[in-house]
């Protein structure tokens, strides 16, 4: 008989905490509990072991724990770069979002049981190919390949296959045990990559897995990990209209250009500074998100480094964003894509040949490619129109964003859709102050906090206003001169976009409490 998962003492009663208070009250017990010296820290554990434990996940990505998971680095981090008890309010927003989830009808009641880790015997299972595919047969046995960490790494990767997610689940945890977070990543990564054109969210949920076991604690990878890998086992949600792109013919052009022959570079240099600008401008000419991956592909045959291209395809992505009228402030995954994979590049374990089709990839998810008809903005600032604006201090200008930014129009998301919102021509008066801004080389670290105070007041777009801040902020600080100010403008851009929509329900409520 199964019984739900428990977690030590400590850890529990917050687990309980974030499960079993009353939405009605849950702002006030959050702030409660921060302010009786529970730790962030500590509340974004419990919160992410709470929606994991408690709540399904849906058919699509929208509910149950994925959100909330991917978006602990961001909270923590974004709460960090503010101060008093405003710092308090990106983790009010976790924790109530969590608990909102675990209270849904739509994701629950579910109880995440007790499972034991289980080492293949070397049984008869399909066999292992590393360049994952959907297509590929349900069935190919190999026969006995014996017992150990080959035949449960086997075993793993074709459970998730051939949509066995509960066996998957139970090798996952054998291989936590026994291997490098990285390696258990990397048998992962083959089909979450290879369905990265049907939904963005099967690449992004593992790699923000990743990041939040960063923060919180690998400890935590055997309860996290399960619906990453259950999301992973299951038949393809696909938002992508008119069916998927030919994911073989990616895997084509590591062979085509011998890009897993070559001595690739890992690390870039000021060399490097102009192929970069040169292969983000490539990418951000690509007016269709798949004619980029073959851009990239000659490019580290040519001799770029890894770290390279992944800074050109951050400021392609950066250049795309700011080039799209697109008004989702909820398919922000250019920046988040871009992000991960740069990040991805970093981390050990992970083989060269997922990094690569990662790298290949990185802006053809349907979130990235759905702006791609919306292309009517120019990127780069209009000089005339600059040299016409105020001039204003740091803080005259840091004051004008943000009123410009509080100022947009209110759209009714819940009326239009939000998928089919296109940005009101008054979001471009924000971009072009920043633009300002980052032209008179003000301080970008004074905007950045300015930004988080008006991004944690969201709480419609399940943490994609933080994540996506977050990922401009890491882009901005890891991204060259002259290409850096692309971040600054684009988080105003986004910060302009979620104000449009002014849900803010939760920060309404939290603000009448916080001693600011």
């Amino acid at each position: 008989m199964f019984r739900p998962i428990q977690f030590p003492n400590k850890i529990e009663s917050l687990v309980r905490f974030v499960e079993e208070t009353a939405p009605g009250h849950i702002i006030e017990a959050t702030l409660a509990k921060l302010r009786s010296g529970v730790s962030p820290k500590e509340l974004l554990t419990a919160g992410a072991l709470a929606v994991t434990r408690s709540t399904e996940l849906p058919p699509e990505h929208h509910g149950g724990p994925v959100h909330p998971i991917c978006g602990i680095h961001a909270v923590y981090e974004t709460s960090k770069r503010l101060s008093g008890e405003l710092a308090l309010m990106p983790i009010v927003q976790h924790t109530a979002l969590c608990n909102k989830h675990v209270h849904s009808p739509q994701m629950g009641p579910y109880i995440l049981p007790e499972i034991v880790p289980l080492e293949s015997k070397g049984e008869a299972i399909a066999s292992y190919h590393v360049g994952y595919s959907d297509t590929a047969p349900d069935v190919a046995y190999n026969g006995d390949k014996g017992n150990g960490l080959d035949a449960t790494e086997e075993a793993f990767v074709d459970s998730i296959r051939t949509r066995k997610a509960s066996a998957a689940e139970q090798y996952c945890l054998w291989l936590l045990e026994n291997l490098p977070p990285g390696r258990v990543l990397d048998l992962l990564l083959p089909a979450a990559i290879s369905r990265n054109n049907i939904d963005d969210h099967y690449f992004l949920f593992p790699m923000f897995t990743a990041r939040a076991l960063d923060c919180i604690g690998w400890e935590w990878a055997p309860v996290l990990m399960r619906p990453v890998v259950r999301y992973q086992a299951r038949n393809p949600f696909a938002l992508r209209a008119g069916g998927t792109i030919d994911f073989s013919a990616v895997e084509a052009l590591l062979d085509e250009y011998k890009l897993l022959e070559i001595d690739i570079p890992p690390c870039t240099s000021e060399k490097e500074t102009g192929a970069i600008g040169e292969l983000a401008s490539q990418i951000a000419a690509c007016y269709q998100h798949l004619e980029t991956i073959d851009p990239i592909a000659k490019a580290l045959a040519n001799g770029m480094s890894m770290e390279g291209a992944g800074e050109a395809l951050s400021i392609g992505a950066a250049t795309i964003y700011l080039s799209s009228s697109y008004g989702n402030p909820m398919d922000v995954h250019l920046h988040t894509g871009a992000n991960t994979r740069r990040y991805l590049l970093k981390t050990e374990g992970v083989g060269l040949r997922n990094k690569l089709l990662a790298l290949l990839t990185g802006v053809t998810g349907p979130e990235c490619a759905i702006g791609e008809e919306l292309r009517v903005w120019s990127p780069h600032p209009d000089s005339h129109t600059l040299a016409t604006l105020p001039q204003r201090s740091q803080g005259e200008l840091l004051a004008a964003i943000s009123e410009s930014i509080e100022g947009q129009p209110l759209s009714d998301w819940k009326i239009t859709g939000v998928g089919d919102l296109i940005a009101p021509p008054e979001v471009q008066e924000p971009i072009l102050l920043a633009q300002q801004y980052a032209r008179k080389g003000y301080d970008p670290e004074a905007l950045f906090v300015r930004l988080a105070g008006l991004i944690c007041q969201d709480d419609f777009t399940e943490m994609h206003a933080l994540k996506h801040h977050q990922a401009m902020v890491e882009e901005y600080y890891s991204t060259r001169e002259p290409f850096c100010a692309l971040h600054l403008v684009s988080a105003v851009k986004s910060a302009a976009l979620i104000h449009g929509g002014r849900e803010q329900s939760v920060y309404q409520r939290t603000r009448e409490l916080l001693r600011v």
